[in-house]
C-alpha cells in the first residue's frame, strides 16, 4: 500500500508515514496514534489522509485525533469525514468538529448546515455553537423549523452562544416546540438576556409537562435575575418533583424574595437533607431575621452538612 514518496519529505514524521503506508491497517492506526503524539502541525495532513483509510478503524482513529488539532486544513477534513459512510467515523468527526475553535472554519461548515442528512445538520450546528461566529445566526434562526429535533437542539444552542437580544423571541417559540430536549435547550438559553421579557418567558415554563424542564426554568429565573417572575417561582415550591422544588428554593434565595421566607421555612423539616440545607442556604442568602427562630431550632439537625449551613445562614442573618 504505497501512500506517500518520499517518506523523508516528512522529515521527523517520516517514519510514521512509513507505517501509514503499511498493508496491515493495526499498523496504521497505531501510526495514527503515535501522530497525535508529536503534538505537531506537520501531523494534520498525514491524519487527513488516514480520515480517507480503506479500513472504517483507521478512519474513526483519525478522525478522532484530528479533535486534538485545529485549523482550516482540520475542518477541511473533518468536513469530509463527517460525511463517511461508517456510523462510527461520522460520529467521531462530529466530536472532533465540536472541539474546534478557529472562527475561519465557520465558512466551511455553513455549507453543510443544510445538508440532507440530519446527522450531518447537526454535527454542523453542534461545531458552529464552540465557534460562535455571527454568520451562523441566520441558518441557526431558520433552523428551528428543522423536522429533526437534534438540529433544532443545536441550532438553539448557537443562538444561546451568540447571545443576541434580538434573537430572544426566537428563543420565546422554542421553549414551545413540540419535542422536550428543544424545550429545554432554550431555557436554559434564555438567561443571557436578563431581562423581564426573557423571565416572564421562563416564568411560563415553570409549566412545563416535564419537569426537566420546569426545573431549568426556576434555574434560569434565578440566573436572569429578574424578581418580576419571583412569584411564579414561588408557586414551583409545591412541584410534584424534588428536583424542580430544589431550583426553586435556590433561586428564591439567590434573587434574595423576602416574600418567600415562610414557604422557604418550611422546607427545613423536608425529609430530604438535600432539600433542607438548600433552605438553611436560601434563608441565610436571603438574611431575612424571621427565619432567625426557625433556623435556630434546625441548628441540631441530624444531617451535619445541614447543621453546618444553617450556622453559616444565622451568622448571616447576624451581620444583616
Amino acid at each position: 500500500m504505497t501512500v506517500f514518496e518520499p517518506f523523508e519529505a516528512f522529515g521527523d514524521l517520516g517514519e510514521i508515514a512509513e507505517r501509514l503506508a503499511s498493508e496491515d491497517p493495526s499498523v496504521r492506526r497505531l501510526a495514527v496514534l503515535d501522530l497525535v503524539e508529536t503534538s505537531s502541525e506537520e501531523a494534520v495532513p498525514l491524519l487527513a489522509h488516514a480520515a480517507r483509510d480503506v479500513a472504517p478503524s483507521v478512519r474513526q482513529q483519525a478522525a478522532q485525533a484530528l479533535g486534538e488539532f485545529d485549523g482550516i486544513d482540520v475542518a477541511r477534513a473533518l468536513t469530509g469525514a463527517v460525511l463517511d459512510p461508517d456510523a462510527d467515523v461520522a460520529r467521531a468527526a462530529a466530536d472532533s468538529l465540536a472541539e474546534l475553535r478557529d472562527p475561519a472554519a465557520g465558512d466551511m461548515l455553513q455549507p453543510l448546515a443544510t445538508h440532507s442528512s440530519a446527522f450531518v445538520r447537526a454535527a454542523i450546528f453542534r461545531a458552529l455553537k464552540a465557534l460562535q461566529v455571527d454568520t451562523s445566526l441566520g441558518p441557526a434562526i431558520t433552523a428551528l423549523g428543522d423536522s429533526d429535533s437534534a438540529v433544532r437542539v443545536q441550532a438553539v444552542g448557537v443562538i444561546g452562544y451568540l447571545k443576541k437580544t434580538e434573537t430572544l423571541p426566537s428563543l420565546i417559540r422554542a421553549t414551545r416546540d413540540e419535542a422536550g430536549e428543544v424545550r429545554l435547550a432554550a431555557v436554559n438559553a434564555l438567561s443571557f438576556a436578563r431581562n423581564d421579557v426573557a423571565a416572564q418567558a421562563a416564568a411560563a415554563a415553570l409549566s412545563d409537562r416535564e419537569w426537566q424542564v420546569r426545573a431549568a426554568a426556576a434555574d434560569a429565573i434565578g440566573r436572569i435575575g429578574q424578581a418580576s417572575a419571583a412569584t411564579a417561582l414561588v408557586g414551583s415550591l409545591a412541584d410534584s418533583y424534588w428536583q424542580v422544588r430544589q431550583k426553586a428554593i435556590q433561586n428564591l434565595g439567590r434573587l434574595r424574595i423576602r416574600d418567600a421566607v415562610d414557604a422557604i421555612v418550611a422546607f427545613l423539616d423536608d425529609q430530604l437533607p438535600s432539600l433542607r440545607k438548600d433552605a438553611a442556604a436560601a434563608l441565610g442568602d436571603i438574611a431575612d431575621p424571621r427565619a432567625r427562630d426557625a433556623l435556630t431550632v434546625h441548628a441540631s439537625d441530624e444531617d451535619p452538612d445541614v447543621r453546618k449551613t444553617v450556622a453559616w445562614a444565622l451568622g448571616q442573618i447576624g451581620q444583616g
